[in-house]
């Protein structure tokens, strides 16, 4: 990986920062209308029934890349950092199409929990849904600023950004594990 700068000037960063934010106001819009559509999308297959699985897996291995660039940073290897940054904007970008197919195709799963694990299982699926809506904007511009070397930005928007997308990564498999038992497919 070469140590190329690139400079931005002011009118390139208003475009970069409008950019992330029509971003951040689209991809949750877009994945309500989605997920409220009177009927779905028919994909030809039940190949779509997979798809929460891998958005498990997803999840699981972008919370590894999360915790993997903290330990980097902390050790002070910024490259390392940057990859396992890279990979967890990449999965999450993987995730995100992966979850809009299924939901777009597929009708959603009831939680068939009764007692004291309905409640913990909506706390845990009502919190996600919220900071999976908001994440967005803080990942992309915490990952913009890193990427654009202004680290002062960075670091400031960081100390919100990453324990949103953790906790998004890691209920995300949580819920996933709490409604597997009741997928028809």
């Amino acid at each position: 990986m070469g140590s190329s700068k690139i400079t931005y000037t002011s009118g390139s960063e208003s475009v970069i920062l409008r950019w992330i934010t029509a971003i951040s106001v689209a991809v949750p819009v877009v994945v309500a209308l989605l997920l409220f559509m009177p009927s779905k999308v028919d994909v030809g297959a039940d190949w779509v029934y997979f798809l929460p699985h891998l958005n498990a897996v997803i999840n699981t291995a972008a919370t590894f890349a999360l915790l993997s660039g903290v330990v980097f940073i902390k050790r002070g290897n910024i490259g390392l950092h940057k990859a396992a940054m890279t990979v967890a904007f990449v999965l999450g970008a993987i995730f995100l199409v992966s979850y809009v197919v299924y939901h777009a195709a597929a009708e959603s799963t009831s939680f068939g929990g009764e007692g004291w694990i309905r409640p913990v299982y909506y706390f845990l699926l009502i919190t996600h849904i919220v900071l999976a809506a908001v994440a967005l904007f803080p990942i992309l511009l915490a990952y913009y600023y890193g990427y654009a070397d202004k680290l002062e930005k960075h670091r400031k928007i960081v100390k919100f950004a990453f324990p949103i997308w953790l906790y998004v990564t890691v209920t995300g498999v949580v819920v996933y594990l709490m409604i597997s038992p009741y997928y028809v497919h």
